[in-house]
């Protein structure tokens, strides 16, 4: 049969004796809306300041640059992937294929454009590895559009041509290498095979140069360990597809670990075929958008998770482990382990433990385990920061034996922990550039700023795996005077070509092998065979001994990535701050997340009001010197002991003060570890949440929730798990599913445009792409 389980979507709600939630149950809009008469006033609607169009011109963003760009239609070098008009024709939608890699978010996309305009994204199905069109990359078409975008380049703040700006840095290099004075070029993950290559020109030209990644959230530990194994810097790829045993220790896979893009291959088991589908167990502290799909969560603080992994380990193996886990814990570990066991090969372990021993082991439980889902051969490479270089990079600039820095694509004053040195040294430079689409911390603090386009302007390739390859082309022409960070490049080197035919020269000589570039840009992607890598003889002892040695030090917290917004690099995007978080209903802010009894310890407590809004306490966090007060957001699993709190809020430069919210979490983030001993305290005040739990209650209809489990599934009759109500009529028992019983008229569905929407909530995850995307 079916269950009949109770839903609730608040503590207050599954407590069932909150006034304001039975308050809400009576009246399901809670303040009248006069849509009539608000709908019926011109001027009303014209000076509404919550109209959509007012709301969007309020926060700084605008078409009309994009008119004019577009009336030139898409370069004409472009070649669209669905058709090939001769000229854009009006109410015609084109398509594109293209990628987005912006350092932190890389996928293999379709632009739809109407006119010429760049209006939604969708992502590239027929691409084998396409990443994911998530929240952020659906909002970045609008981001194209954000009138506080750098329009032209600047010199000590003022205006100043390309040509000025490139002979002028370039006399300087000339005069920084002539001394033997070092300059460093500073970027995020570019992923791309002809900027890789364009720079090794650059430092074979100057040979004071050298050249550093540095990715915002550092991935080091697990490039170390798969480093040590397979003497190649990568990220272990999953295809979940092949798993029907998921054991994930704090990895949120459905989210931004790893870069994302695992959760179409996770959905694809997930669905009953032929009476199978995957089980998935995950263990963590935060509540994570991975947890909440799976079918078992264990709730663990970070350094028990590390104890589990070990303990986990040695019931796998047989290997000898000293653990002391909680005896309760300790059952449901070997109880795991006993299912992958009997799994095998179709079972799967992953991690976002951010240490470099428990990555180590995590991959040595695949190999003993031969784990069809586990591809080390075709390694992720969208993830390329050194810790151990960036960190004597911060040395050397410290110490003045570095007289140049060229950015391009980070902002290290906003996502470094202690900003304050970098900030000092960058004034202190010779020569210092940031190459950006928008005024960012970094930016008042470096002579120059170029101007870069939006990439749905631009030229470029990325790597996304080992042997899959993506291209990215121009949908638009340029809304400004903006140049890419790889044209600079070639006015370095002297060259008179255009990126795009670099790009192309590039590809002939060391990718394509013999196959067609223009087939490659319709398609968009680009695949390739991958060569086996052999695994190097690598000590697990230690890893095991070091990770049996786990301590928690007080409280833990737990630095993470929300599906909105990410790392903050379109903190200034209204769609991504409007989006409601799918794991706490919450939007506009970051905030800390606590167990309900660590929250009482504290003192710290959440409401609702009588319209359903949520109010909180604030906390002072306090992280080695640092110290931020943080509104309070109490999370049923949360793992005691430990609290969360989201980077990618506090900016203050390239936004609009509306968008200047949260705070920074990333002054915590030291030595790039994810995972910091933390000191809380109550402070004074009441946070007002945005948030949207409580709206809209089920209000008894329970019902139109249909659940059962898989065994029901595969041996009873749907009428079981899937009962239809029945009415009377003419005195026969009659489905309401049946036309004689409508209370309204039948109208012919074969006419016009009509809205329909299925969605299979076993493949939904819950990521919320589709609330940006719609």
């Amino acid at each position: 049969m079916s269950s009949n389980k109770k839903y609730w979507k608040s503590i207050e709600e599954l407590s069932d004796n909150s006034s304001v939630v039975d308050a809400l149950r009576q009246n399901e809009f809670v303040e009248e809306i006069p849509t009539d008469e608000f709908l019926s006033d011109s001027n009303s609607m014209e000076n509404s300041s919550t109209s959509r169009r007012d709301f969007l011109k309020y926060v700084g963003f605008s078409t009309a640059a994009a008119t004019l760009a577009a009336c030139e239609g898409p370069v004409v070098k472009s070649i669209p992937y669905v058709v090939q008009p001769e000229e854009i024709i009006p109410g015609v939608a084109n398509y594109y294929a293209t990628t987005i890699a912006d350092g932190y978010d890389f996928a293999s996309v379709l632009v739809k454009t109407r006119e010429g305009r760049p209006i939604k994204i969708e992502n590239n199905k027929e691409a084998k590895f396409n990443g994911s069109a998530n929240a952020r990359v659906n909002a970045s078409v609008l981001s194209l559009y954000d009138s506080l975008r750098l329009k032209t380049p600047l010199k000590n703040g003022s205006v100043i041509s390309w040509s000025k700006f490139n002979s002028s840095i370039n006399s300087e290099l000339i005069r920084l290498n002539a001394n033997g004075e070092k300059v460093v070029f500073l970027t995020q993950t570019l992923a791309s095979p002809s900027a890789y290559a364009l720079i090794e020109e650059v430092k074979a030209k100057y040979d004071n140069i050298d050249f550093v990644e540095y990715d915002s959230v550092s991935y080091a530990t697990y490039l170390d360990a798969f480093n040590d194994r397979y003497s190649v810097r990568g990220l272990a790829n999953y295809d979940f597809s092949k798993s029907k045993f998921i054991l994930s220790f704090a990895a949120d896979f459905l989210s931004d670990w790893q870069g994302g893009g695992f959760s179409s291959s996770y959905t694809k088991t997930r669905i009953p075929d032929h009476g199978q589908m995957s089980r998935h167990i995950q263990i963590e502290a935060n509540m994570s958008l991975t947890g909440a799909n799976a079918d078992n969560r264990i709730a663990l603080t970070p350094a028990q998770q590390k104890l589990a992994l070990v303990k986990f380990y040695g019931y796998l193996t047989g290997a000898s482990v000293d653990v002391d886990l909680d005896p309760k814990v300790d059952k449901q570990i070997q109880s795991l382990a006993l299912e992958a066991n009997k799994f095998g090969s179709e079972a799967v372990v992953v991690s976002g433990i951010d240490d470099k021993d428990a990555q180590a082991l995590i991959l040595e439980i695949n190999e003993f385990l031969s784990s069809r889902a586990y591809d080390k051969d075709n390694f992720v490479t969208v993830r390329n920061g050194c810790s151990t270089k960036f960190n004597k990079f911060l040395e050397d600039l410290d110490n003045g034996s570095i007289s140049g820095v060229i950015m391009s694509g980070v902002n290290p004053v906003y996502t470094l922990s202690n900003s304050d040195k970098f900030k000092a040294s960058l004034e202190k430079l010779k020569l210092s550039v940031l190459f950006t689409s928008k005024e960012n911390e970094t930016s008042d603090y470096v002579k120059f700023v170029g101007s870069t386009p939006h990439y749905l302007e631009s030229w470029g390739d990325v790597q996304l795996r080992n042997s899959s390859f993506a291209l990215t082309q121009p949908v638009i022409r340029p809304l400004f005077d903006t140049n890419q960070f790889e044209d600079f490049l070639l006015s370095l080197v002297g060259s008179n070509v255009s990126y795009n035919d670099y790009i192309k020269s590039n590809w002939k000589s060391n990718i394509l092998n013999g196959a067609s570039f223009n087939t490659v840009l319709h398609d968009g992607f680009f695949t390739t065979t991958s060569e086996e890598l052999i695994s190097n003889e690598v000590s697990i002892s230690n890893s095991v001994s070091k990770l049996s040695s786990s301590k928690s030090n007080g409280l833990e917290l737990t630095l993470y990535s929300k599906v909105g917004m990410g790392d903050g690099q379109q903190a200034n995007n209204p769609w991504l701050q409007e989006f409601p978080d799918p794991i706490s209903r919450a939007s506009w802010d970051n905030y800390l997340t606590i167990s309900s009894v660590d929250a009482k310890e504290f003192g710290l407590i959440n409401e609702n009001v009588a319209n359903g809004a949520l109010n909180g306490s604030y906390a002072n966090v306090t992280v080695g010197n640092e110290t931020l007060k943080v509104p309070v957001l109490i999370q049923p699993g949360q793992a005691l002991g430990s609290i969360g709190l989201s980077i990618g809020y506090g900016r203050t430069k390239g936004l609009k003060d509306e968008m200047k919210t949260g705070v920074n979490a990333f002054k915590f983030y030291n030595d790039f570890s994810s995972v910091q001993s933390v000191k809380i305290e109550k402070s004074e005040g009441i946070h007002e949440f945005a948030c949207v739990q409580l709206h809209n209650t089920l209000m008894g209809r329970g019902d139109i929730v249909k659940e059962t489990s898989l065994e029901i599934f595969n041996t009873k009759d749907k009428s079981v798990w899937n009962s239809i109500p029945m009415v009377s009529l003419d005195h026969k028992e009659t489905p309401v599913t049946s036309p004689e019983v409508d209370l309204w008229d039948e109208f012919d569905r074969s006419v016009g445009h009509h809205f329909n929407l299925s969605i299979d909530l076993n493949a939904c995850t819950g990521c919320g792409a589709c609330v940006i995307a719609c």
